[in-house]
């Protein structure tokens, strides 16, 4: 009988993207994990992202980690990664709107000037921290700029953008208290900027949702501010670690980094590309909503599958002759950083979009640029990402 192997990724020390995990891949396509099975080859990873079978499974996560109330785990219900169903379709369908490609491609000069003004801050330095001086206030006044918030507000949102990140992390129930105080901090100010923009509109996401509450089927105020919350903190973690990871991948490349620099308009490939490979979403949940077969694994209802996204992107029997990092591929299958199916991100516009505007102008300016040691690192397990990292380069002159 074979033996199915097991990955522990409840530790915060396991690496979801080790040889560990890549040999496990090598002899299944499933691993047994403390969060239900985890799919780790490419054809069965996006099979279970399409199929409706599964919903999405992270409304279990209090749950999973023994939070069965409390105002966290109420909220964390009502998003819109936790509804399924009608409940689902609606509020992406009165969300949708907002986050149109065309809307968000419009503002591109705008992510230019901010990235150059926050480069100019460190280019005659020759160093940087690059989390707190460049991805932190550039995600963070990204989203400020697209919700229509003061811009010298970002450090309070991106305080507690953090700290609501954690919910994502496997160390949940210990950051709980955190995560509650940032939770109320956050809920309070979003709701005083909607009603704000509902005695003076202005052209800002806030505004445009707003628009949406008062149509029939729309919004009412708790979904509008729940929905706030989410993409504030959604927003500016992911994008905020995405950068970091970015940096660290293109840096072990010289030549792909190098690149960069010559060939800006490569900036959206070398998103997609990182993203297969060094993703800041490390898996994707879902849930059995029914018993199902899947090629020969019996999951039964209310079981819980984790799409390792890492293990999923790098595939060798999907990724062909060449499965390691490389920007000039063209026709990478679709990676799973984003999730897949119905829940498939609503903010991947705007995520695809300031980061490919990002890293050229980074590469461009940062030509020979290199880690300046280890820097601090989140466990590379839910979400991940750095908390130090700083880089050294030849200052501007």
């Amino acid at each position: 009988m074979r033996t199915v192997p097991y990955l522990d990724l409840a530790d915060t020390a396991f690496d979801v993207n080790s040889e560990e995990v890549h040999t496990a891949r090598d002899d299944s396509w499933y691993a047994e994990t403390p969060y239900g099975w985890a799919v780790l080859r490419y054809e069965e990873g996006t099979a279970v992202l399409k199929d409706r079978r599964f919903q999405q499974g992270n409304a279990r996560w209090p749950a999973q980690n023994g939070i069965h109330d409390g105002p966290w785990q109420q909220w964390w219900a009502e998003t819109l990664l936790s509804l399924e169903g009608d409940d689902h379709l609606r509020l992406r369908k009165l969300l949708g709107p907002a986050f149109r490609s065309g809307a968000i491609a419009r503002m591109r000069p705008q992510f230019q000037a901010l990235a150059n003004e926050l480069i100019d801050s460190f280019a005659s330095r020759g160093e940087v921290e690059f989390v707190s001086e460049f991805a932190e206030p550039y995600a963070s006044r990204i989203l400020c700029l697209l919700l229509g918030l003061p811009d010298d507000e970002w450090p309070q949102v991106a305080h507690w953008a953090d700290d609501l990140g954690k919910s994502f992390g496997i160390n949940v129930r210990h950051d709980l208290p955190r995560i509650e105080a940032a939770l109320e901090g956050l809920t309070g100010y979003i709701e005083k900027v909607i009603a704000d923009r509902a005695e003076n509109p202005r052209d800002d996401l806030v505004t445009t949702l707003l628009h949406a509450h008062e149509e029939d089927d729309a919004l009412d105020r708790r979904e509008l501010s729940v929905a706030l919350v989410f993409l504030a903190f959604a927003g500016m973690e992911t994008t905020r670690n995405q950068l970091g990871l970015a940096l660290q991948t293109l840096l072990r490349h010289p030549d792909q980094w190098a690149l960069l620099a010559a060939e800006p308009d490569l900036g959206g490939r070398a998103v997609e590309e990182v993203m297969r490979v060094n993703p800041t979403v490390t898996w994707v949940t879902r849930e059995a909503i029914e018993d199902v077969d899947l090629f020969g694994l019996a999951v039964p209802k209310g079981g819980i599958v984790q799409v390792l996204s890492h293990a999923v992107g790098t595939d060798p029997s999907k990724m062909g002759d060449e499965p390691g990092f490389d920007i000039r591929v063209e026709d990478r299958p679709l990676h799973s950083g984003f999730g897949g199916g119905v829940h498939h991100c609503l903010g991947h516009f705007v995520a695809r979009t300031d980061m490919s505007v990002a890293l050229p102008l980074l590469a461009q300016r940062m030509p020979d640029a290199e880690p300046a040691g280890p820097g601090e690192w989140l466990p590379v397990s839910g979400n991940t990402g750095p908390v130090r990292f700083p880089i050294r380069f030849t200052p501007e002159r």
